[in-house]
């Protein structure tokens, strides 16, 4: 049985965390008691979400694609807490076009915030985990990531990266104590699909509280193995 209560006191940093998945799963953590690192581009909207919890979390403006605010958001949750004991990596942004009529700063913009963003928080929050010898990071990739789409060139093209980024640092890290997770969910009802047009079918999608569960227990698994890729769908399929 998961026993949730050992978040409690954990200290647990998302990036994207004012919407969707990143902003569902801090609600949940800070259900549980978790200590709280929550950053996104949009700080006031960070405010606001904090302003609805009781554990007090930092909160910071985040720009995943500029090392150094991603180095900041690091160094402040360390200087604040002491050590990071779990990184959720939740920024991401996709915009829905053919290859061959896409603009080429959309693609830019999807390989920066989704790929390189990843990175950088990896690489980061991944320091200090390896001077601490333990820590869990889990990046929030996409069925996109090992499915072709189309209209998701640019998308999937980062998620694949983000895949492979996750898979290396799996390889890297386990021996030092450190467990790094892909989550691939199919998808999601996120806030995301309100501005594509024309809006599909959101109500076979997977709920975005479901999915912060499934995250959340990811970080409660016993010791004593790793769970590397997990696959999450909608009822009916990716969709």
């Amino acid at each position: 049985m998961i026993d949730f209560r050992q978040l409690n006191g954990k200290t647990i940093a998302i990036t994207g965390a004012s919407k969707g998945i990143g902003k569902a799963t801090a609600m949940l953590l800070d259900q549980l008691g978790a200590n709280l690192v929550l950053g996104a581009r949009n700080e006031t909207e960070l405010k606001a979400m904090a302003s609805q919890m009781s554990t007090n979390p930092l909160v910071m403006s985040l720009d995943v694609t500029d090392e150094s605010s991603v180095r900041r958001f690091a160094d402040q949750a360390v200087f604040r807490y002491g050590k990071v004991d779990a990184l959720i990596n939740c920024a991401g942004v996709c915009m829905f076009h053919s290859s061959l009529t896409m603009d080429t700063e959309d693609f830019d913009r999807m390989i920066a915030v989704n790929l390189r963003g990843t990175f950088l928080s990896c690489k980061h929050f991944g320091q200090h985990m390896v001077q601490n010898h333990k820590g869990r990071m889990i990046n929030v990739v996409s069925i996109a990531g090992t499915t072709a789409l189309p209209g998701c060139g640019g998308y999937s093209a980062s998620k694949f990266g983000v895949l492979g980024l996750t898979k290396v640092l799996q390889a890297e890290l386990r021996g030092q104590g450190v467990q790094v997770t892909a989550v691939l969910p199919g998808a999601v009802h996120t806030p995301l699909w309100d501005s594509i047009e024309p809006k599909p079918d959101t109500s076979q999608m997977i709920p975005v509280d479901s999915l912060a569960k499934h995250i959340v227990y990811l970080l409660c698994q016993p010791d004593g193995a790793a769970i590397d890729e997990i696959t999450i769908m909608p009822p009916l399929g990716i969709l």
